[in-house]
């Protein structure tokens, strides 16, 4: 019969909601389902992300910083540049007449134009010829890769 009583007692206590175990159910139901992802593994990505974008910010600050500061120098480069050429003309200049003056003497003052005329003309054309050979040199690099595609 004991048999008989305890399950008897196990139905109503099912009936009521009872089981026997009202310290457990209790806790159980009283304490909040566990959080999807631990608060400090989310604290630590929100900190990570934070620095990461002080760290952009301080980087695109240093490259503006150092953009200025390049440009400033190319300015002093390009400005010192050009006054660099325009003495080398000024002392190009002195040296032609100093060169018709020093020839006058020897030829008549139009002989020694025409002396310091023809060599600088010469000079000239000498350069050009480089020039015309060093682009000719350049194109014909890059034109040997258009050739070489062409025939494959």
């Amino acid at each position: 019969m004991r048999d008989g009583a305890s399950s008897a007692d196990a139905a109503i206590d099912d009936a009521h909601g009872d089981t026997g175990h009202e310290e457990e159910g209790a806790e159980a139901s009283a304490s909040p389902p566990p959080p999807l992802f631990d608060d400090s593994i989310t604290s630590e990505i929100a900190a990570l992300i934070d620095d990461g974008r002080t760290y952009a910010k301080a980087e695109v600050a240093f490259q503006k910083i150092r953009a200025k500061i390049a440009g400033k120098h190319i300015a002093i480069a390009l400005v010192c540049g050009i006054i660099a050429i325009v003495l080398l003309h000024i002392a190009f200049l002195a040296l032609a007449v100093g060169l018709v003056i020093a020839l006058a003497p020897l030829v008549t003052i139009w002989g020694a134009i025409g002396i310091v005329v023809g060599a600088l003309v010469l000079l000239v054309v000498l350069l050009g010829l480089k020039a015309k050979s060093s682009g000719q040199k350049l194109a014909g690099l890059f034109a040997s890769d258009e050739k070489d595609e062409e025939t494959a």
